[in-house]
């Protein structure tokens, strides 16, 4: 991946050193960074015991959500991948007990599949 993949919306892998002070507040005492990857500004962080989204919000970046799913509420989970005419690919996560899936869009390259992996690694 390019030093400009996470600025075009493709998900780059990032090293945990990098996020571990920006997410130990949010770390249980038995839990650890596994696989960190960056959307734009967005992450898609992989604990030992959950996947946390972190949405920067605003202009500044500065408001962030954590969304945390502990692995044992994904109940399935799915890769649409970009065609000829359609340029994004889409991450598709259904938790228990709600209707709707989580999405989130990539920008067409293969590091979905990287992302799925990690994912299927996980919940599997």
């Amino acid at each position: 991946m390019g030093i400009f993949d996470g600025f075009l919306g493709n998900a780059s892998e990032v090293d945990l050193e990098k996020v571990e002070t920006e997410m130990e507040m949010l770390l249980t005492e038995e839990e650890k960074l596994e696989n960190v990857f960056k959307i734009i500004r967005d992450l898609i962080v992989f604990t030992n015991k959950r996947l946390v989204f972190v949405d920067k919000q605003g202009v500044t970046g500065k408001k962030t959500e954590y969304h945390s799913i502990p692995y044992r509420s994904i109940t399935t989970f799915s890769v649409e991948t970009a065609g000829s005419f359609d340029i994004d690919s889409e991450l598709k996560i259904w938790i228990s007990g709600i209707g709707e899936p989580i999405i989130k869009e990539f920008k067409k390259g293969d590091e979905i599949h990287h992302v799925h992996r990690v994912l299927a690694a996980h919940v599997l």
